[in-house]
């Protein structure tokens, strides 16, 4: 799937949601309309066509300006052919999801002699992060938005998107990895989110839990050395999977019995590791 058509995809998905962000203000009757338009029939792969109340949205995603034939062209186009199946106001925008190369004129009109015609450009660079970031539907575009720390942003991204209800969480996620490769190095992204997932996780927590408690009961020397063993445990648990992908629960389990010494001597013995066997193998000699 293109970054376009996934870009149709959500704002099909969630019409109400793009139409109020795109808009400025919240719209609550939406209808999805197709995309095929008559006299000659085009099909617009990467529009989206919302019907509000008493009005058309016309939603465009585009990776690049360039374009056959060029979007001034094709925004007119569309324009009358909407014009003449509704008979309706239409507001057309175009959301830019990378910037152009520098010096380039971001065209927001066709003219040609008397004939001119007006569409709004969303240029996600330069979008306020928050709003996407506070909501699910729009959350995948996060990425792609205003920051001067991209890590950091992509961190929130990671964050939010792990605090979803876990039937949305994996849809949301795996639209916003893809969207984040058009920014983003992919392992990087990966890593990010293997991480974030791993601190959601039920043992992660569970760890944290017990570090805290015994470092209540034996005091702030030990709670610290609990707090180390924790944070060890999340570092071996992201090298393993990085090294030998996804561990079955009982190595998990496993792990969490380990000494701080022993989780020491794991972290050495794992420039060797290629599989899981060879973990099962070391796990052996400790017995």
């Amino acid at each position: 799937m293109s970054f376009d058509n996934l870009c149709k995809l959500l704002s099909e998905k969630y019409p109400e949601r793009f139409a109020s962000w795109v808009l400025g203000t919240p719209q609550t009757s939406v209808k999805v309309l197709k995309t095929e338009l008559s006299i000659e029939p085009i099909r617009a792969d990467y529009v989206t066509f919302l019907q509000l109340e008493g009005r058309i949205l016309h939603l465009e995603f585009q990776t690049k300006l360039e374009s056959t034939p060029p979007l001034p062209l094709r925004m007119v186009d569309y324009w009358v052919r909407l014009y003449r199946l509704y008979r309706l106001p239409i507001t057309q925008v175009i959301v830019l999801l990378l910037p152009p190369a520098p010096e380039t004129i971001i065209e927001t009109a066709f003219a040609v002699e008397t004939t001119r015609h007006e569409y709004r450009v969303i240029c996600m660079w330069s979008e306020n992060p928050e709003p996407f970031l506070n909501d699910p539907a729009l959350l995948p575009l996060a990425p792609l938005t205003a920051t001067t720390q991209p890590q950091a942003l992509l961190q929130q991204v990671v964050a939010k998107v792990n605090q979803l209800e876990p039937r949305q969480r994996p849809e949301i996620s795996t639209y916003t990895q893809i969207l984040a490769g058009l920014k983003y190095n992919q392992d990087l992204i990966r890593q990010m989110f293997r991480e974030g997932m791993m601190r959601e996780s039920v043992i992660y927590q569970e760890i944290l839990k017990e570090g805290e408690q015994r470092g209540e009961q034996r005091g702030r020397e030990e709670g610290r050395e609990e707090g180390r063993k924790a944070e060890g445990q999340l570092l071996i648990l992201r090298q393993l999977t990085r090294r030998v992908g996804e561990l079955p629960q009982q190595v998990l389990e496993r792990i969490e019995t380990l000494s701080l010494e022993q989780l020491e001597n794991l972290g050495e013995a794992l420039l060797d590791f290629q599989a899981i066997a060879d973990l099962e193998t070391w796990f052996n000699t400790l017995e």
